[in-house]
C-alpha cells in the first residue's frame, strides 16, 4: 500500500464511478460533490442529490464510501453528508405537467387493492423525502378520498387552475371530490379523456417528483387515454397471489405493454395474512404468485404486502397514510418505493441523458 496521501483529484476521479440516482451521470459531472475536506487522511464532503432519489439517499451515501474506501485505502476517515440537489423541472408532455417521474398503478380486476397500494406507494415515497402528487383516475369508483379521510371542493385559483387537496404534503386530486358519492358516473370514452385532460392539465400540481396514478381496474380507454397525453414513466401492476387474479394481471401487463407504457414492476397484495393474536402467517389467497409470474414475463417484482387488521381498519377510517408507517407494513412498503426507485436509477444508468447545452 503506498504512504502517498490522495489529493482532492484522487477523490474526484472515484467519485466518477458513483452515478447519480436520478441522471444515471456521474455525480462529478453534474456538480453534485461540494465542500471537499482532505487532511491528514481524514475525508469529509457534501454530496447533493435530488429529492427524486430520496429513497435511495442513504444507499448512495453507503455505495460512495465504499468507492472510496476501497480505491483510497490510505483514507483513515471517510464522511459524506448529504444535501439536496436543486435543479430544474421541465414541463412534459401536452398538458405541461412539471414532474419527474408519471406512474400508473393499475390491475387487471377490481377487489385486489390497487387503490391502498398507490396511496401507500404515494406516501412512502413523500415520507422518504420526495414531492409527490396523487391522482386518482378511477372515475367510476374514487376511492381515494375515502382512504385518506379528504372530502370537499377543490377550489379554482388564478389563471382557472384547480387548487388540489393536500393530505400530508401530498397533492390528491380525484372525481371524487367533485361527484356525490351516491351518484354513479356513466361515461363514454371522450367524456373520460376529457376529464382525465382537465385533470392533468388544469390542476394546479406545482413541481412534483412523482405523480402516481391510481388507475381504474381492467383495460379500458384510461390507459391510452394516458398514453397519449404525456410520458409516463412506467406503470406497476398490482394482484393477489391466487391464479385467477395473475391471469388478470397478465392481462393488465400486455395493456399497458400495447399502449407503450413500460411496465415498472408488479406487487403482490394480501400475500398472507398475519394473524394479530399469534403472529403466525397463514397464506390464505396463497404467497409468492406474483413474483413467480413476474419472473416468468421477465418484469421486476417489487414486493409483497400480507394482509394485516390494520391496513383494513385504517382505510375505513381514512388514514391509510399511516400504513406505510405502521410496524407491521411499514417494511413491506418501503421495500416497494425503494424497488421502484432503484429500477428507475438503474434504467437511468443504462442509459443516461445527454447534457443540455445553452445557445446563446
Amino acid at each position: 500500500m503506498s504512504d502517498t496521501q490522495p489529493q482532492v483529484a484522487d477523490v474526484i476521479r472515484v467519485l466518477e464511478k458513483l452515478a447519480d440516482p436520478l441522471t444515471g451521470r456521474p455525480v462529478t459531472k453534474t456538480d453534485q460533490v461540494k465542500e471537499i475536506d482532505l487532511l491528514d487522511g481524514k475525508l469529509t464532503l457534501t454530496l447533493e442529490l435530488t429529492t427524486h432519489s430520496a429513497p435511495l439517499w442513504e444507499e448512495t451515501r453507503q455505495k460512495g464510501i465504499g468507492l472510496l474506501k476501497s480505491a483510497l485505502p490510505q483514507l483513515t476517515e471517510v464522511t459524506i453528508n448529504l444535501a439536496e440537489h436543486k435543479s430544474k423541472i421541465e414541463a412534459i408532455g401536452q398538458v405541461g405537467l412539471t414532474v419527474r417521474s408519471v406512474i400508473a398503478v393499475g390491475s387487471g380486476k377490481g377487489g385486489v387493492g390497487k387503490s391502498t397500494i398507490a396511496a401507500s406507494l404515494a406516501f412512502a415515497l413523500k415520507d422518504a423525502g420526495a414531492k409527490v402528487g396523487l391522482l386518482d383516475a378511477d372515475v367510476y369508483g374514487p376511492s381515494v378520498p375515502h382512504l385518506l379521510g379528504l372530502s370537499g371542493r377543490p377550489e379554482l385559483i388564478a389563471e382557472k387552475k384547480i387548487a388540489p387537496l393536500e393530505r400530508d404534503g401530498v397533492k390528491v386530486m380525484s372525481m371524487g371530490f367533485l361527484v356525490e358519492p351516491e351518484r354513479a358516473v356513466i361515461w363514454r370514452g371522450p367524456m373520460l379523456h376529457g376529464a382525465i385532460t382537465q385533470f392533468l392539465r388544469d390542476t394546479a400540481w406545482g413541481e412534483l417528483d412523482y405523480l402516481i396514478i391510481d388507475m381504474p381496474p381492467g383495460t379500458g380507454d384510461i390507459a391510452l387515454t394516458l398514453s397519449q397525453l404525456l410520458p409516463l414513466t412506467g406503470s406497476v401492476v398490482v394482484c393477489t397471489p391466487q391464479d385467477v387474479a395473475l391471469l388478470d394481471a397478465v392481462k393488465a401487463i400486455a395493456m399497458f405493454n400495447t399502449v407503450k407504457i413500460p411496465v415498472l414492476g408488479v406487487v403482490e397484495n394480501m400475500s398472507g395474512f398475519i394473524c394479530p393474536d399469534t403472529g403466525k402467517e397463514w397464506d390464505i389467497f396463497g404467497k409468492g404468485g406474483a413474483k413467480k409470474k413476474a419472473e416468468e414475463m421477465n418484469v421486476p417484482f417489487l414486493g409483497d404486502v400480507p394482509i394485516t387488521i390494520s391496513i383494513r381498519e385504517k382505510g375505513d377510517q381514512g388514514a391509510a397514510p399511516q400504513v406505510v408507517q405502521d410496524e407491521q407494513t411499514a417494511g413491506h412498503f418501503q421495500t416497494i418505493c425503494q424497488n421502484l426507485v432503484r429500477g428507475l436509477a438503474e434504467s437511468a444508468a443504462a442509459n443516461p441523458p445527454m447534457p443540455t447545452l445553452t445557445v446563446l
